[in-house]
């Protein structure tokens, strides 16, 4: 529960945190990281082809 001290609001994790922890920006960062590393491949094939 949050209580003052020294004058300033103190709040535990949970209730700093605000909400429920899901896991949904691990996709977001790996979906994200695939698409960079395919992007990445084709800029490379396009303007440097052997």
């Amino acid at each position: 529960m949050a209580h003052t001290e020294d004058g300033k609001t103190v709040l535990n994790a949970q209730e700093a945190r605000g909400g429920k922890e899901l896991g949904v920006m691990r996709y977001v960062l790996h979906i994200s990281l695939a698409l960079s590393v395919i992007a990445g491949i084709v800029i490379y094939s396009i303007f440097f082809r052997g």
